[in-house]
């Protein structure tokens, strides 16, 4: 059963990823959410990888904050992709999970999307994509939501321009 894998750093982290799983729901995409942290709980984080990898897991997502280190643990840890979420918060409001997140070595790569709600939906956007290469299903899914979208935008747009 493929599956994605979310994992936060922290349970403060729920309530934006909250949002990831939303967006897979929408899709009818199948998921898994723990929590983990790189720091506090590292070989509970790398046992976790390995027993997802095994159930099926094709992608995983990290959301964490401050040092944002939990997306270059799993680098370590797996060749599936990872997508890394960093978290609003701390002395950087955001910035020092985001630059940890995007500066990786190379040969260690993870997808950086935006901080917060934005990234958290994102994230979920790019590993359905990641799935949508070899499930049709999901890809015609992708698309029909993205004419949906563009078309919200031209009637907004069509309703400015009758006020202005």
């Amino acid at each position: 059963m493929n599956f994605i894998s979310i994992i936060m750093g922290s349970k403060s982290d729920y309530e934006i990823m909250k949002n990831c799983a939303d967006t897979f729901e929408k899709f009818n995409v199948k998921y898994e959410m723990i929590i983990s942290s790189a720091h506090r709980s590292p070989e509970r984080t790398k046992d976790y990888v390995k027993e997802a990898e095994e159930k099926g897991a094709v992608v995983f997502i990290a959301a964490a904050g401050m040092a944002a280190h939990l997306a270059g643990a799993l680098a370590a840890t797996t060749t599936k992709p990872i997508i890394g979420v960093p978290m609003k918060g701390g002395a950087m409001d955001g910035m020092d999970a985001m630059l940890s997140t995007v500066q990786m070595p190379a040969g260690m790569p993870v997808a950086t999307v935006a901080l917060g709600k934005s990234g958290a939906i994102n994230a979920a956007y790019l590993a359905m994509q990641i799935l949508a290469v070899t499930d049709k299903e999901l890809s015609i899914k992708l698309k029909e939501d993205r004419i949906v979208k563009a078309k919200a935008v031209e009637s907004d747009s069509k309703e400015i321009e009758v006020i202005l």
